[in-house]
């Protein structure tokens, strides 16, 4: 047998089944839980006023990872029709055969469960707000056959972490809890809409609906709108805790960012547009750094 045959028959070989499912709920890209987790761990803090204690940064942590993993099974699964004329997302696990719906499913609900029991360990106030998180989670696919600007749904389901947190660490959701919501609402919209330029043209042709078609021409526009809003809301819910320098430090560092997505997407190429959004969770990261490091110098 040739080289060239081995290789072929050696990459045409099954791949396990432990392979797939970490395919399935995107192990390979932690992008898709980072911009969850950063936001969490921000009200986390803000809610306690400062480091929350082990228990809940563990529960937070771990419960944000299995929460996303599940939705990428709900969404694929949703999704699995309209994947295969997506460029990018042909090979997914369910699309290409390689995984049926029902096992699909069944991961999806393990997570979900073991997410949920985590919540368990925490207030029932907490407890409560995490039925509509996961009723959320399971209803965004089916948004774009429908809705507009479907990634205001996805906004919605991903910020469920930030009143969660508030109700576990206080029992209560408040104003500020609220404003730290919407501040993520509009940073949701903005690196989703990011997203959602790079399926743009084949979105166009299969009928799925997504703010970046809903904007048109306006999309960089709008883009960079969301992020200011982001930002502004965020200096507005946390500047009664005078967190000082590093909190501005860290506001600072997520404007330069918005400035180097804009020279990122501005041509609208994918390349780019999928650059912007991989790396948008570091927008997070530094608003978070600033808030935690503000309540440890307060």
């Amino acid at each position: 047998m040739t080289t060239s045959t081995t290789h072929s028959a050696a990459s045409a070989a099954p791949r396990s089944k432990l392979a797939l499912y970490l395919d399935l709920i995107r192990w390979n890209r932690p992008a898709g839980w980072l911009v969850l987790v950063w936001p969490t761990l921000a009200a986390l803090w803000v809610a306690a006023e400062g480091f929350p204690g082990w228990h809940l940064l563990l529960v937070f942590v771990a419960g944000t990872v299995l929460m996303r993993s599940a939705g990428c099974t709900i969404n694929d699964i949703a999704d699995r029709d309209f994947d295969k004329h997506v460029k990018r997302t042909t090979q997914r696990p369910i699309t290409s055969g390689q995984i049926s719906v029902k096992e699909a499913a069944l991961v999806g609900l393990v997570l979900t469960l073991v997410a949920f029991a985590l919540v368990l360990t925490t207030r029932w106030e907490a407890v409560a707000w995490s039925v509509p998180a996961v009723l959320f989670t399971i209803l965004y696919p089916f948004t774009k056959r429908f809705f507009a600007m479907p990634q205001a749904f996805l906004g919605i389901a991903f910020n469920f972490g930030i009143v969660i947190a508030f109700a576990a660490v206080t029992g209560d959701v408040g104003v500020t809890a609220w404003v730290l919501w919407l501040a993520n609402m509009f940073l949701v919209l903005a690196y989703d809409t990011e997203y959602a330029m790079v399926d743009r043209d084949d979105d166009l042709k299969i009928g799925m609906k997504t703010s970046a078609i809903t904007l048109g021409r306006f999309d960089v526009l709008g883009i960079m709108a969301f992020f200011v809003l982001c930002l502004g809301l965020s200096i507005l819910a946390v500047l009664p805790y005078g967190l000082g320098w590093p909190f501005w430090l860290g506001m600072a560092l997520a404007a330069a960012q918005v400035v180097w997505h804009f020279t990122l997407i501005k041509a609208r190429t994918r390349e780019g547009c999928f650059v912007a959004f991989s790396k948008s969770h570091y927008i997070g990261m530094t608003i978070f750094a600033g808030i935690a490091l503000g309540f440890a110098l307060r």
